[in-house]
């Protein structure tokens, strides 16, 4: 019995010993080293930072290439806000010189400002909150494509050069742009002095800029043609940018009339000069029109009037010429018409004027000058020099894409409604032209 008993116990305590064992092998397995504790944290974290980033979305992805820059960038929480974001290129610019952009939707959303530059690389690093208020950074390094086929873009007005109040601003594409709209909406302008006006296609390659009324006099402009990366066409992009700046100079407004044989030149806003002229003839009448000055040279050598030989031949030089159509109309000295200025058109289109009168306008003149021709026989063409104020306001705004007007000023410009726009109150011809200016006998304003 009593060994019975004993090999009982120490069964017993064999089992409870095995038991123990097992119980002390099965904590053992689950304890870890330093360097296991710390890679098991790192996954943790990388995984939690996968979550977090995931909450911040930028478009463009990480590794995009061939990317179409017209699209721009855009960064969006998708729990909680966008904070900041930064643009750098492949030439290390900047995301405050280069790639603006604008939060919205209650900050849950950026979108760059303007397309991106063709054949570039980006990285776009974007801040922000996740769902719990935690800090949030994501970034994305992606190439924009390189296309087979680009436009470029020029501009007609000089650097630092000064032009009249009627000065349209002039574009000029190397390939037609058929996505007029995107165009239109990649152009700012910067005034110092506020201005409403429109831009208006001419065709697919020539855009232009006129305001509403004539610039205010002493004004400056700058031109910033965000055109990099556009698709102007289909599969065709814009290849750089384009700025200029400028002046406007003071208001020196020309008006003549056919029938008075006077013109009258106002300098910002009142009459300086009344001075006796003569125009066409009955069988070459000057246009009617409200043109604006294109150029000026002293001498010009002025060659027409039929074959060489005929009747009405001409090829003279002539002093002061300052020229307002492309097909030859001029406003210049004329010392052989003074007897008939005043009272009789005996020219060949062109306005006379008494020698020392037409030094002072020529002396006057920069390119931009209105000048209005009025209650001619003829009607003016259109094109035929810079013709863009034959147009009326309501007349102009239909040759914008987007049927917008632009309002600028300071800080810059925004497309506006025309329906949102003050009153206009300017008058012709000091303030803008009249309507149906160009119509033959429409538009005396003299």
């Amino acid at each position: 019995m009593r060994g019975t008993a004993r090999n009982a116990r120490r069964k017993v305590a064999i089992a409870v010993a095995v038991a123990l064992g097992l119980l002390v092998a099965a904590c053992g397995g689950h304890t870890q080293t330093p360097a296991q504790a710390s890679a098991s944290a790192a996954a943790s974290a990388s995984v939690n930072a996968a979550r977090l980033a995931s909450e911040l979305k930028i478009t463009p992805s990480n590794g995009s290439s061939d990317v179409n820059p017209s699209a721009g960038i855009t960064v969006t929480a998708t729990s909680g806000k966008v904070t900041k974001v930064t643009v750098t290129s492949s030439g290390g610019t900047s995301a405050s010189g280069a790639v603006s952009g604008t939060l919205a939707a209650g900050d849950k959303t950026w979108h760059s400002t303007w397309a991106l530059g063709v054949a570039q690389s980006y990285t776009v690093t974007a801040t922000g909150t996740g769902s719990g208020g935690q800090p949030v950074t994501t970034t994305s390094t992606f190439r924009t494509l390189s296309p087979a086929q680009t436009f470029s873009t020029e501009i007609y007005e000089g650097s630092d050069q000064t032009y009249g109040v009627g000065m349209p601003i002039m574009l000029i594409f190397s390939q037609p742009i058929t996505n007029r709209a995107a165009v239109e909406r990649s152009l700012e302008l910067t005034t110092s002095t506020p201005v409403i006006g429109s831009w208006y296609w001419d065709d697919s390659e020539h855009l232009d800029f006129r305001p509403r009324d004539y610039w205010p006099a002493d004004t400056t402009v700058s031109f910033d043609g965000h055109l990099d990366g556009v698709e102007g066409a289909q599969g065709v992009y814009g290849n750089a940018d384009l700025t200029q700046s400028f002046s406007i100079g003071s208001s020196i407004i020309a008006v003549a009339s056919t029938t008075t044989h006077k013109t009258q030149i106002y300098i910002n806003g009142k009459l300086a000069y009344n001075w006796p002229i003569s125009t066409g003839r009955s069988t070459l009448p000057t246009p009617d029109g409200s043109y604006v000055s294109v150029e000026k040279a002293n001498p010009v050598r002025m060659i027409g009037g039929g074959a060489p030989g005929s009747a009405g031949y001409y090829n003279e030089l002539v002093n002061y010429a300052v020229r307002f159509t492309f097909s030859g109309d001029y406003y210049h000295s004329a010392p052989w018409s003074v007897v008939d200025q005043g009272t009789t058109n005996v020219s060949h289109g062109c306005v006379n004027l008494p020698p020392e009168d037409a030094v002072t306008y020529y002396n006057l003149s920069i390119p931009g000058n209105p000048i209005t021709v009025t209650a001619s026989v003829a009607a003016g063409k259109w094109d035929d020099g810079w013709t863009e104020w034959f147009l009326t306001w309501s007349q102009y705004l239909k040759g914008s894409a987007l049927g917008l007007a632009v309002e600028a000023g300071p800080q810059g410009s925004t497309f506006v409604s025309p329906g949102t726009l003050p009153a206009d109150t300017a008058t012709a011809p000091l303030g803008t032209s009249a309507a149906g200016n160009y119509y033959t006998g429409t538009a005396n304003i003299s």
